[in-house]
């Protein structure tokens, strides 16, 4: 509901209370390296729920000398943080970051990727409705004998037996508000949890007053009620914000716990998924999920890979296909040899790029942590004006006290609280289920304000997976030589050059690779390249032979001794993606480092028509500058090393997951189908995210612009605060939950499916990977 609860989720995981703070040797075992003298270190504090609780932990953490960075993710109740060995040529003591975090009144521990604590956490809840209903319940049935005028002995009774039945339940129900407020007053500090808390123990404390002086009128059946409804609209905020999150719960429960490892002499072993080290053989059967990143040593099988490209369409690999952590093996067995462990596979970085998209200091998120921020005090300040003022203004201090009552509960900004999170948990998890990861919240904010959207060509509009075409006639010798070449090249060329050869290349010794160039390697024979025209043969010779082809020259101390043609695929369903951008009124170009007369054909191709050719990475990078002085908000789209400035220098940016690692680091969004229909849907989901946060806003500011003024005119009882309080988170988290029915655009899936062929270039390699 809201940070209302800095306790009403962890605070309330009664099995973790007094947990003991990991210790020294503990933290740095579980902590890995991130930089010169920096580690990084998952805690899990299970009480965070909010803003106001995601800040009081940051706060705590980055007072401490040695912490770099930290950084809170509401889903997964992880905090991540970046401390320093020393500070000042003195060892640091990293248990100093548990105990930040203890003194705030949040319980810590180690990260695991355990998911039963929720669902514990839902029992918990649905248990404690059902105490509180039951209660509810039945001093409703014995109120009804007292309003229908029971003498005073038998009213008198009633009362006590109503008394009864409300204290345990007060207690075993409503510790959810009690431990997390008195973890709150404990430690100098308030929450929204406080203001429940005491209305629903000076609405039963009044009811007890009223039946020991032989009152007529006890509030035990309202007191039950109200806290019925509290928790009715607890656990359904609950459900929904574990339904909102589901897509990273499913991404965690994809890794298996652990998988069979093939020893030296051929024995099996189950081992943790943990404990599985790079090099260690695995043995895969049918139906189970592959554990780490690997590649295939042995057997066939159809792979489901849909967590991969988002497609249902099985994968066929065999010896030497690379695998991906938490695929799915469908119908044969397989051995595979581990080339990362769980922390660096592919699941483990899906996942983290989930966590991250909610993380992120976006600009709706600050408001409303500042908002939550002066919403507590506020609320206590107002309770005490209208119990003062009711109180003088007819002198019936018991009416003052409901309305104060009514006045706590009512005003408990939990839908404020839940207005901005619950749509970035939504947006995530939709844009995950169309094969797009985003790092962070603000960077859908920021992809909801492009007007301009700039693609690079090779691997983006294109496919980058080049076809050597037939050309000019090539020597077996100068084959042989560009292969081997080619051999210390990952760039979509050097790659297809290299696969086309079929014989035993040229071996080269020092080979130097030049991002967007080639690559060159000294030898007796003189200085070998291979690469883009201007740098195999000099910047004269650059546009000696213009043609639609994609070129690879090799040259000799600068002259050509050969020249290989390629030719390359547009992305499917790339020319509708193009026409639907344009539609939508955006400014389309292409900023390549290819050759013109390439970049010009694809340009007309699509539609486009801004287009810059032969560009740096440098020039790439200035031109996403010039867009920002202009005063244009510029998403750039682009894969390869020569890309990454260019993606870091732009409003926004996206990157195929095919990108060089570099590429994808340096991307807002790494999109993992093939088609680029990926583009305008992020777009579309960034807009359609950006208006559920600014309507959620309207609803949490509008409930209180209603709410408050009732309650403080006396027409709120304490039973109509509760609902109408739980009602607005309701409201909150179900608006966001729209988002969901956002498909993808099916016109185009029949589409280009295999791509449209196109002559291309790239004929400056720009080494993707």
């Amino acid at each position: 509901m809201s940070c209302c609860a800095a306790g009403s989720e962890g605070a309330l995981d009664i099995e973790r209370a007094g947990h003991a703070l990991p210790s020294a040797e503990e933290l740095r075992l579980s902590s890995r390296a991130v930089g010169p003298g920096l580690w990084q270190v998952d805690l899990s504090v299970p009480a965070v729920h909010c803003g106001t609780c995601i800040t009081t932990v940051e706060h705590a953490l980055k007072a401490l000398p040695q912490v770099e960075r930290a950084r809170v993710n509401l889903s997964t109740k992880r905090v991540s943080v970046v401390w320093k060995e020393s500070v000042d040529g003195v060892e640091t003591d990293p248990v100093a970051l548990p105990r930040a975090i203890a003194a705030t009144g949040y319980e810590s521990h180690l990260f695991t990727a355990v998911e039963e604590a929720s669902d514990s956490l839902r029992n918990q809840l649905i248990r404690a409705v059902a105490v509180s209903g039951f209660a509810a319940t039945n001093i409703m049935l014995l109120s009804v004998s007292v309003w229908s005028g029971a003498d005073a002995a038998t009213r008198d009774l009633f009362h006590w037996i109503s008394a009864m039945i409300a204290a345990p339940a007060l207690i075993y129900a409503g510790r959810f508000f009690y431990q997390s407020a008195w973890g709150a007053l404990t430690h100098g500090r308030t929450n929204m949890d406080v203001p429940i808390a005491i209305g629903i123990t000076l609405s039963y404390a009044a009811s007890l007053w009223e039946t020991i002086h032989h009152g007529e009128h006890a509030y035990f059946d309202a007191t039950a009620s109200l806290l019925f409804f509290l928790l009715i609209g607890r656990t359904l905020d609950h459900v929904m914000r574990d339904r909102a999150r589901s897509a990273i719960s499913g991404l965690a429960r994809l890794s298996p716990r652990g998988a069979m490892v093939i020893g030296e002499f051929g024995t099996q072993d189950y081992r943790a998924v943990e404990d599985i080290k790079v090099g260690d053989r695995i043995a895969i059967a049918a139906g189970d999920r592959i554990p780490v990143d690997g590649v295939v040593i042995a057997g066939e099988s159809d792979l489901d890979v849909s967590i991969v490209n988002g497609e249902s369409a099985p994968q066929s690999v065999a010896p030497g296909s690379a695998v991906q952590a938490g695929t799915l093996s469908l119908t044969g067995s397989l051995t595979i040899s581990a080339t990362a462990t769980v922390t660096n596979s592919f699941l483990a970085e899906i996942i983290h790029l989930m966590e991250a998209a909610e993380g992120g200091r976006a600009h709706y998120r600050r408001i409303a942590d500042r908002a939550a921020q002066f919403y507590s005090p506020a609320v206590h300040l107002l309770a005490i004006t209208s119990f003062v003022t009711w109180g003088l203004y007819d002198g019936d201090w018991k009416h003052a006290m409901m309305v104060a009552i009514a006045v706590l509960i009512i005003t408990c900004p939990c839908a404020l609280g839940l207005a901005v999170p619950v749509v970035q948990v939504v947006a995530a998890g939709r844009l995950f289920k169309a094969g797009i990861m985003v790092k962070d919240g603000s960077a859908m904010e920021r992809l909801a304000q492009v007007d301009t959207i700039a693609f690079d060509k090779t691997g983006t509009l294109t496919l980058g997976r080049p076809r050597l075409v037939d050309g000019p006639a090539v020597t077996a010798e100068a084959f042989a030589i560009a292969a081997g070449l080619a051999a210390h090249s990952r760039h979509p060329l050097s790659r297809a050059l290299w696969s086309a050869y079929s014989l035993q290349p040229r071996s080269f010794d020092g080979v130097r690779e030049v991002p967007g160039a080639g690559v060159e390697a000294a030898t007796s024979e003189g200085t070998w390249r291979l690469g883009h025209r201007a740098f195999a043969c000099g910047e004269a010779q650059a546009e000696l032979i213009p043609n639609p082809y994609s070129e690879v020259v090799l040259s000799r101390d600068g002259a050509e001794i050969a020249t290989f043609h390629f030719e390359d695929i547009l992305r499917p369903r790339a020319e509708t993606a193009v026409r639907q951008l344009k539609a939508s009124g955006f400014r389309l170009g292409i900023l390549s480092g290819d050759r013109a007369v390439v970049v010009a054909k694809i340009a007309r191709e699509l539609g486009i028509d801004s287009w810059r050719s032969g560009l740096s990475p440098r020039q790439k990078a200035e031109g996403c500058a010039e867009a920002a002085a202009e005063g244009s908000k510029l998403l750039m789209v682009g894969d390869g090393i020569n890309d990454a400035p260019a993606l870091a220098a732009a409003h926004v940016s996206m990157a195929p997951a095919t990108a060089a690692d570099v590429g994808r680091q340096a991307a807002d969004f790494v999109f993992m189908r093939d088609g680029l229909e990926a583009v305008p849907f992020a777009i579309e989901a960034s807009r359609r995210a950006g208006r559920l946060i600014r309507e959620n806003f309207a609803l949490a500011i509008g409930y209180n612009v209603i709410a408050v003024p009732i309650a403080l005119l006396g027409y709120a009882t304490p039973l109509i605060a509760a609902v109408a309080m739980s009602t607005s988170s309701i409201i909150v988290v179900a608006n966001a939950l729209r988002l969901n029915r956002l498909a993808l655009d099916e016109a185009s899936s029949g589409e280009a499916e295999t791509g449209t062929r196109v002559t291309g270039p790239a004929a400056q390699p720009r080494l993707a990977a």
